[in-house]
């Protein structure tokens, strides 16, 4: 709706790339835009000897060729029949059409007649869903048009297929690319990337997330050098090291405005992103499989399809890419029995007993967790095999009915009864050397014939390659859905691959990518008979946060690291790319177990409430004013949870750079939530600004400060200036009477209309040093606030809209 994609055919017959960006008049002279070659370049090679100023090397193109002159990276390295590398593709034909290219065995973006299929389904079934998303039917009612580009190679009959898919209401163009063999001898592929793309140099700044356990998501911006940067996995995941999705953007682009360039590829598995700036100053973009270890054998008359990629432009800067991307992962990315569904409040029994369960237990908690609102229980590891520690159990299913007597199906059944719904861990990928799985089939694990194998968690990577193994799991994981009443599964894998190598692959260089074709087919066999059930993958945290789970995981574990202030830095780096709806995202104990740090409860809600809202702590150790905030944040989060989930997100420019803000706004403007957040206190750092955007300028709202108590042990010594009486600071007995009263903080009501609020809200006095009242704002480190912006329904305007 608002980019456009322009691209020419050279008199050569190569593909050179015009424009991506602003959208231009249709059928408008595009001269301006090309880029120009007068003169020869020194240190060039001419492609044609009747065209000195033609060099591959100084094209901006679509795809290139290899060994004629084109010395930037390039996406692909093909071994063809003669044994050289070198290949020459010109363009052939181009066909457009309506609707999708199917991909076979791997994930795609889908158009919203599955979710009107799915929609009818249960219609014609008599099902329905009060949570679903109410503007199902206004979803926008448009197949996305296609474009097909063959290029052929000069000598040999192998063809390269540009597969581009336009989603014009996303502002968002999938590229992926098909390599076909129609010569008479194999072709062997040592790389093939999904997209290419050549654009002149605007002083980009490249933006990417890299991170590691506990620390996934870190936002990091590169001033671009001329030579490459490249970043990607190995571990055979999409990784938290480096996620596959990445941005380039003018120098001068920040949250709300400038040019931004977002990418990103649907797949799991090993990938690498190269960034090239020319001597030239050509910028090179380019993302796909790995080719570290990656070697396939394409035989005559086969095709290889690389995994599809995603592209989108914005001129309103980050924000206005994420948004971009955003809508795009909601309506075309996410199982479409998931588009637009809330998802539930849940309670995790990992952090609050880990391997030490048993039933009693379990239904102790259910019953707190039931009796604050929360809506699903969900049993994490240890319910299997003799799962009592990490190092066994792992690929067995049999039900530990020491700690279960009742079994999974009862202690569901129970959980029902309660309210709650039930959901079940698993780690299906897995195998314990210590398990009746690797007793029986120690061929079914990933390891070298002859070799000691190495473990990671005390465990081994099963070969998803081998049919008989994908089978084990299916029928294995998909028993236990049917037998038990199961709405929500939590899909765990704790390891990285090492020592790979399948007994049933001639050429293990296709290991990598074969395993999570593998692993695709059973997460299809599994979860597409049963849509209705949540799948949330989870690796260790975000070792597998990428659009490829997303394809069948409507939510993902965002980290295993819960800590609030570290969760601003997670998901705030997670959000260029991925929607509020996608994260989990939970309230843990204090002080937390990863870092250490104390925090406020309501600090650990204002930043788990912006995404899927859930608890992992022991809910029965709470006292009387814990359960009633709680209690409280439920009650707010389950009102305004549609717009947490699927609205409009922003990240604010802060004023300071000890305070974040973020803001989410209702699809309709007549609704926003604001998270104000500081790190650390400073001494007198004068007056605080709440910055807005989003909001309708001429509608009149009230903003409010959601209410919030002042725990007592947080004053120290300084209480004594407020009692009557003196009370040491380590008197049980201020201990024991933080348990039953507490302070307000600060509260703030204004009534502005859009336009005001905009250019920012004043807010009250932050604590100085010196005094308390109530409306001082007593945030300290680590303390936030929310602030809900509701529009004022003005009843006469009403009538007259209607009329």
């Amino acid at each position: 709706s608002n980019i456009s994609y322009i691209m020419r055919k050279t008199k050569f017959g190569h593909l050179e790339h015009i424009w991506f960006g602003e959208r231009m008049p249709v059928g408008a002279d595009v001269d301006s835009l090309v880029l120009k070659h007068s003169v020869t370049a020194g240190g060039t090679v001419n492609y044609d000897e009747s065209d000195e100023t033609y060099s591959l090397d100084l094209l901006t193109l679509e795809w290139t060729s290899a060994g004629k002159g084109d010395f930037r990276v390039l996406p692909f390295e093909l071994v063809m029949p003669d044994g050289s590398r070198v290949c020459d593709f010109v363009f052939e034909q181009a066909e457009q059409g309506v609707g999708l290219v199917p991909l076979i065995g791997l994930p795609q973006a889908h158009d919203l007649s599955a979710e009107r299929n799915h929609a009818l389904v249960e219609e014609i079934s008599g099902g329905s869903d009060d949570n679903a998303c109410d503007d199902r039917d206004n979803a926008t009612d448009v197949n996305p048009e296609h474009l097909i580009i063959t290029m052929r190679d000069r000598v040999y009959d192998i063809r390269i297929k540009l597969i581009y898919t336009l989603w014009s209401e996303c502002d968002v163009i999938t590229r992926r690319v098909e390599l076909i063999n129609d010569s008479d001898s194999a072709v062997e592929i040592r790389r093939l990337m999904s997209f290419m793309l050549d654009l002149a140099d605007r002083r980009f700044v490249l933006t990417s997330l890299h991170g590691s356990w506990i620390r996934e998501g870190q936002r990091q911006e590169t001033v671009l050098p001329v030579g490459i940067v490249s970043s990607g996995s190995t571990t055979g995941n999409s990784s938290h090291r480096h996620n596959p999705a990445f941005a380039i953007a003018e120098r001068s682009a920040d949250e709300m405005h400038g040019r931004v360039y977002g990418f990103n590829l649907i797949y799991s598995g090993n990938h690498i992103k190269f960034v090239e700036k020319s001597e030239f100053g050509l910028v090179r973009l380019m993302s796909g499989i790995n080719p570290d270890g990656f070697c396939w054998h394409l035989a005559a008359g086969e095709k290889f399809a690389a995994p599809e990629a995603v592209l989108t432009f914005s001129d309103q800067g980050y924000n206005g890419m994420s948004h971009n991307l955003h809508r795009f992962v909601h309506d075309h990315i996410i199982p479409p029995a998931w588009r637009g569904r809330e998802r539930p409040i849940l309670a995790n029994s990992w952090e609050a007993y880990y391997f030490n369960f048993n039933q009693s237990k379990l239904l102790r908690l259910a019953k707190q967790a039931a009796s604050l609102g929360i809506e699903l229980l969900v049993l994490d590891d240890g319910w299997f095999g003799k799962r009592n520690d990490d190092r066994s159990g792992l690929g067995d299913y049999n039900i530990n009915t020491r700690k279960l007597p009742s079994g999974l199906s009862g202690l569901a059944t129970k959980i029902n009864n309660m309210g709650l719904q039930f959901g079940l861990w698993f780690e299906p990928e897995m195998i314990s050397p210590d398990s009746d799985l690797y007793r029986a089939h120690p061929e079914y694990a990933v390891q070298v014939p002859g070799r000691d194998p190495s473990l990671g968690r005390h465990q081994l990577v099963l070969d998803l390659c081998q049919p008989e193994v994908r089978d084990y799991i299916v029928e294995s994981v998909g028993k236990i859905l049917d037998e038990v009443a199961i709405s929500y599964v939590k899909w765990d894998m704790n390891r990285h691959m090492s020592d790979v190598f399948s007994v049933v692959l001639k050429e293990q260089g296709e290991f990598y990518h074969r395993y999570i074709i593998g692993l695709y087919e059973v997460l299809e066999r599994i979860f597409k008979p049963r849509p209705d059930v949540l799948l949330e993958s989870c690796a260790s945290g975000g070792n597998r946060f990428d659009l490829g789970m997303l394809c069948f995981s409507p939510q993902i574990w965002t980290s295993d690291n819960i800590d609030p202030i570290e969760r601003l830095t997670i998901q705030g780096g997670m959000s260029l790319f991925y929607p509020l709806s996608t994260m989990g995202s939970h309230v843990a104990d204090s002080p937390h177990s990863q870092t250490l740090r104390h925090t406020t409860l309501a600090t650990r809600f204002h930043l788990a409430a912006f995404g899927c809202l859930g608890y992992e702590f022991n809910l029965n150790f709470l006292n009387r004013l814990q359960r009633k905030e709680i209690a409280e944040q439920i009650e707010f989060y389950k009102k305004h949870r549609r717009t947490f989930q699927f609205g409009r997100f922003y990240r604010l420019p802060p004023a300071k750079d000890n305070k974040i803000h973020w803001q989410v706004v209702a699809e309709d403007g007549r609704e926003s939530i604001a998270g104000y957040y500081q790190t650390w206190q400073r001494a007198a750092e004068g007056c605080d600004l709440l910055p807005l955007t989003g909001l309708d300028p001429r509608q009149t709202y009230r903003l409010s400060t959601r209410p919030l108590r002042l725990e007592l042990e947080r004053f120290g010594g300084l209480i004594n200036h407020m009692l009557p009486v003196q009370i040491k600071p380590d008197n049980p007995l201020l201990r024991l009477t933080g348990k039953f009263y507490t302070l307000p903080d600060s509260a703030e009501s204004y009534t502005a209309t859009g336009r005001q609020l905009q250019v920012g809200v004043m807010l009250n006095t932050h604590y100085s040093g010196t005094g308390y009242n109530s409306n001082v704002r007593m945030l300290g480190d680590f303390g936030s606030h929310m602030y809900l912006i509701e529009a004022i329904i003005d009843k006469q305007s009403n009538q007259e809209d209607a009329q």
